[in-house]
């Protein structure tokens, strides 16, 4: 392994894990990630510290649970002077980079407002952008690009009629799209949102001059919603048979908080009208996506090929959460079922490598934790991760017992055989899964008598210990 290897950290929104050829989907189009895996460790059972972008994104940076960083939500501001990875990395020698999405802070109206924020983070270089929706209203090189090409007015209509967080927000309902709607980007495909993010890392790789080695996190605001894929790559798709897991709704409780929680994310995936045959066009789009964005990798592999940096650098890919794609009759994620938390992660090394699969859980913090690692960076003070750069090296990894997720008050404990949901504040189980029994996650069992004891064990021995300790 190069001493002083360069980092490309390839960083999607909202990609489920099962939608990539490497992970046997038997669909999706994913031939530059599948390559990676090829050439390096594709880990299967990876779990975001929490299912929204905000707080799954601070526990990256920080490497520590939501409740530790305290980013909430989207639009919980991040408490000043907390360490992060991309300082250590900074520090230990690296030019630090981000293009794309980063969303480390709520949207401000210019991307450029958010500057000193990002810098305060250990970045030294910023290109960055909104989301797909948060560009309808924030400026950013992307908008200008769009501006000068007379795209936006076109592209903020677009975006603005499918966001879903403008429901209850005084928007006249018949101006909103339900969350099942797909079409077409009104923008040609050479402008697309991703496209462009991929062209921006293409262009730094192919103009970078200096010999400091370089840490590059490369932010895609895809493949989350609006389903909105050119049209080009959505046809690649039109003949294929679309597969589905269950979407058997769950049993909604009269009452309680995991009431409000399972009707309101019910409500925000219009799941009264979602069909079979339209959660199939939604896969469709999103599937359409993903292979996007796989080409833009594949355009950011090339140039590192071209400048003679492959064999220097070590490619990780991953995402910050999962997307229900209808299972369950959920749209988008927030919820802890399997595919809103499971997200994917490569890790490919210097020049490539034997291909090596692990099965073992693997929590987002462990992912900044081996970053460091890779680049001889120190401690990040407060780090909850495990590094896996042992792992990458040869070494056998070590299965953590269980994984954390955190989200809207809520909390999820996952082992190898249970999921518990806990509403924190009560100390309230709210859903229980034997996933040895039902994998598809149908059958809450938190008052099953038959589970009592498996209930206790798993509060005493995960779920209390951890909310008893101060954040």
């Amino acid at each position: 392994m190069t001493a002083r290897p360069n980092i490309v950290w390839l960083f999607s929104d909202q990609h489920r894990a099962d939608v990539l050829g490497a992970a046997g989907h038997p669909v999706v189009c994913t031939p530059n990630l599948d390559g990676l895996a090829a050439e390096g460790a594709l880990f299967e059972n990876v779990y975001c510290q929490g299912p929204l972008c905000m707080p799954a994104r601070m526990s990256l940076l920080t490497e520590r649970y939501v409740r530790d960083h305290g980013v909430s939500t989207n639009r919980t501001a991040p408490a000043p002077g907390l360490p992060t990875v991309v300082q250590a990395i900074r520090d230990a020698g690296y030019h630090a980079t981000a293009i794309g999405k980063m969303h480390l802070y709520p949207h401000l109206p210019d991307v450029a407002d958010g500057l000193p924020v990002m810098r305060g983070y250990g970045f030294q270089e910023v290109d960055e952008v909104g989301g797909k929706l948060a560009s309808g209203r924030v400026k950013s090189a992307y908008t200008e690009h769009l501006a000068e090409h007379g795209l936006l007015n076109a592209y903020r209509e677009f975006v603005g009629a499918r966001n879903l967080w403008r429901r209850g927000s005084g928007t006249a309902p018949d101006a909103l799209r339900p969350a099942w709607t797909v079409a077409p980007c009104p923008l040609p495909a050479a402008h697309y949102i991703d496209t462009w993010v991929g062209d921006r890392a293409v262009q730094w790789i192919d103009t970078r001059g200096d010999q400091q080695p370089f840490f590059l996190w490369v932010g895609f605001p895809g493949p989350h919603d609006p389903w909105d894929a050119p049209a080009k790559y959505v046809d690649q798709y039109r003949d294929a048979d679309i597969p589905l897991d269950s979407t058997r709704r769950p049993d909604v409780p009269a009452d309680g908080p995991l009431t409000w929680f399972l009707e309101y994310f019910l409500a925000q995936s219009s799941t009264q009208t979602l069909t079979d045959e339209r959660i199939r066009e939604v896969r469709r789009h999103y599937f359409a996506n993903v292979t996007l964005i796989d080409e833009a990798i594949g355009r950011i592999l090339d140039a590192l090929r071209r400048r003679g940096l492959d064999g220097d650098t070590w490619v990780v890919y991953s995402t910050d959460h999962g997307e229900m794609l209808g299972t369950h009759g959920f749209l988008n994620k927030m919820v802890f079922y399997e595919p809103s938390i499971r997200v994917p992660l490569i890790f490919r090394p210097p020049g490539g490598g034997p291909a090596r699969r692990f099965s073992g859980m693997v929590e987002h913090v462990d992912l900044s934790a081996t970053l460091r690692e890779l680049a001889g960076a120190g401690d990040v003070r407060g780090s909850a991760g495990k590094s896996l750069a042992g792992v990458l090296t040869g070494g056998p990894q070590e299965d953590r017992a269980v994984v954390v997720s955190e989200n809207f008050g809520f909390g999820m404990w996952r082992t190898e055989r249970y999921k518990l949901v806990v509403h924190e504040q009560e100390q309230l189980p709210v859903q229980l899964f034997d996933l040895l029994e039902d994998p598809d996650e149908e059958r809450n069992q938190v008052d099953d008598p038959g589970h009592k004891a498996a209930l206790a064990d798993l509060m005493r021995t995960y779920v209390q210990p951890f909310l008893a300790a101060a954040p």
